[in-house]
């Protein structure tokens, strides 16, 4: 591995500190208003979204079905209020029993 990766994963952790450190630190000890808090709260989950609804999309090529019901098995099985662990188990055993009826 050359200097220039060392360089490049420098920069990247760097990237990836500053804007994390800068509030906490910043911010220590500021309450802030209920509806800033909030939207800061829901960040993680619309970040989330962006970035699985590509991936429900396009898990299979030329089965959009699959990605799908993947997607509602893991929707039903939070909205029911399982534990994480069991949304992704649930959803990974639905799909694959799919696999190999289709």
């Amino acid at each position: 591995m050359g200097i220039s990766y060392w360089w490049m994963i420098l920069g990247m952790a760097l990237v990836t500190y500053i804007p994390r450190a800068i509030p906490l630190t910043f911010l220590q000890g500021v309450e802030l208003p209920p509806f800033i808090s909030g939207i800061l709260r829901n960040i993680p989950f619309a970040i989330l979204g962006a970035l699985i609804f590509p991936a429900i999309l396009y898990v299979q090529e030329g089965d959009l079905f699959f990605g799908v019901l993947g997607a509602a098995v893991a929707f039903g099985i939070a909205y029911a209020g399982s534990n994480v662990i069991f949304v992704v188990l649930g959803a990974i055993g639905v799909l694959a029993v799919y696999s190999l009826v289709i």
